[in-house]
């Protein structure tokens, strides 16, 4: 495998080092508030995705699928707390050919609704300010004052027109599902371990029409995402060449995020004997909105209608954050893969190393353009790890199912690099450094590791990167072991009273 120095890349033959770097996406911060419109509407605002194949034991026959929403979640966020946009759409998209369009997609929707919980005050029965009136430890509990639900639908061919079949409960039947209300504190829920206890109840088993069972969990989860974002954006105020561990504090550890979780059999994902799948995830609200100047009841503060109309989109992460330039940001939202032709410059002629260069004179920008390097494995994947036969270019996230699961005590956080092909970027899982692997491709290790014949044919030599790709870091790093080993892997939120 090879290893980065801290002035250079110890070039090595190990195909399979090389091969993870390739893939990585040019970036610095994970997609929390993105783009001007999106950092308006934190409720559709997509923040991660991850997928790799289930390592917990006995599901290595599965993929997992999660899709984080509504960033910089703080514990104390009451009353309210988080809930999902009951009239927004979220959804996470399947490419199981390679063109660059959806063949599956699961599509979340929900509803919240009032239990008008009140006390007798005198004579009169008064609605409670509160979303609880006691400690909450069922689903449904009587005493939680608003109840919030989803469905899943399957989509399969186009997101619009293709046919569509509802996920049920494999136990019951049931087509709705409740989500857990946010982690309010240990009083909530009776104890420190309360919440954990609560939120496991809502971990269903699925009937997925024509696949088989599966697993599906909604609700909030400790943030996933690890990295020093405050001293990043601050002109990368750190030192990119300290160290990979301990050296700044992860700023997104005092914050929650909301997930949606799937867990889908392998042979439900793939198709036509193409063992690679792509995925992203996107939220769209209704085209037509009016503002209900004199609101009455629960969630009437606005009439919505019309089309939906995309507003967030992930895939890769950390690409509209720092790859897409400032007036693109909203149609990059906006938009599908099947149109990535029209963000192009962004990746042939990256602007992330040269401010990289500009702030560290020694960290020298590659100088290959177009970035033939960034193209490849940023909108293809990389041949044999994981791009499809007849892929035809697009930014998603890309994972080869044949591709035996690590367990989590073996897990390596700088994936294929540390010579862990189950990890990222084929696929990727909670504990994978995307930052430092990132950042490292953006100046030119790809470029380093193809030497001079383009082993990887990536159309670069190591001339190109002057300063090798280096060993940047933001120094901080976590490990699969200080996430969950079972669906869906994402740790307990922080409780509000912490």
């Amino acid at each position: 495998m090879p290893s980065f120095s801290r002035r250079n890349i110890v070039c090595t033959a190990a195909a399979t080092g090389a091969l993870a770097l390739m893939y990585a996406v040019p970036a610095t911060a994970s997609s929390h508030r993105e783009a001007p419109f999106i950092s308006n509407q934190s409720k559709v605002d997509g923040t991660d995705l991850y997928m790799f194949r289930s390592y917990e034991a006995g599901r290595q026959d599965y993929v997992t699928l999660i899709a984080n929403y509504i960033p910089f979640q703080d514990p104390q966020g009451g009353p309210n707390f988080y809930q999902f946009d009951q009239n927004g759409l979220y959804e996470i998209h399947i490419d199981n050919v390679g063109d660059a369009k959806e063949h599956l997609t699961f599509q979340f929707r929900f509803k919240n609704t009032s239990n008008k919980l009140a006390l007798k005050i005198g004579d009169k029965n008064v609605l409670i300010p509160l979303i609880n009136s006691g400690a909450i430890s069922a689903v449904n509990d009587p005493k939680l004052n608003v109840r919030e639900t989803y469905t899943v639908d399957l989509v399969r061919g186009d997101r619009r027109n293709g046919g569509r079949t509802r996920l049920t409960n494999a136990v019951g039947g049931a087509a709705e599902f409740d989500k857990p209300v946010d982690n309010i504190g240990d009083k909530a829920f009776g104890s420190a371990s309360g919440y954990e206890s609560y939120a496991n109840q809502h971990i269903y088993r699925v009937a997925i029409p024509g696949c088989g069972e599966g697993k599906v969990f909604v609700g909030q989860r400790k943030e996933s995402f690890y990295i020093a974002v405050g001293k990043i954006f601050d002109l990368f105020n750190l030192n990119p060449l300290g160290a990979e561990v301990g050296g700044n504090k992860n700023d997104l550890e005092g914050k929650n995020v909301s997930s949606i979780a799937l867990e889908v059999p392998i042979s439900c994902l793939t198709a036509g004997g193409e063992p690679v799948i792509g995925a992203y995830t996107t939220a769209s609200l209704r085209q037509g909105r009016l503002i209900n100047p004199s609101p009455k009841g629960f969630n009437n503060a606005t009439k919505e209608g019309g089309a939906w109309s995309q507003v967030s989109r992930l895939g890769m992460p950390l690409v509209n954050e720092v790859v897409i330039g400032m007036d693109d940001k909203d149609r990059f939202n906006a938009s599908k893969p099947s149109g990535d032709a029209q963000f192009l410059n962004y990746v042939t002629n990256p602007t992330l190393p040269a401010v990289v260069e500009t702030l560290f004179p020694d960290a020298k920008a590659p100088t290959n353009f177009p970035r033939t390097d960034l193209v490849t494995v940023f909108l293809k994947g990389l041949e044999g790890l994981n791009q499809p036969k007849n892929v035809v270019p697009s930014e998603m996230m890309r994972l080869n199912t044949t591709i035996a699961p690590v367990a989590a005590a073996a897990q390596n956080p700088l994936g294929v690099p540390g010579g862990d092909k189950a990890g990222y970027p084929n696929g990727r899982r909670p504990g994978d450094d995307v930052v430092d692997l990132s950042l490292r491709v953006a100046m030119g290790a790809l470029c380093a590791l193809t030497g001079t014949g383009d082993t990887l044919k990536v159309g670069c030599k190591p001339a190109d990167a002057p300063a090798g790709g280096l060993a940047l870091t933001d120094g901080v790093r976590k490990d699969a072991s200080t996430f969950k080993v079972t669906f869906p892997y994402l740790n307990t939120p922080i409780p509000g009273n912490n």
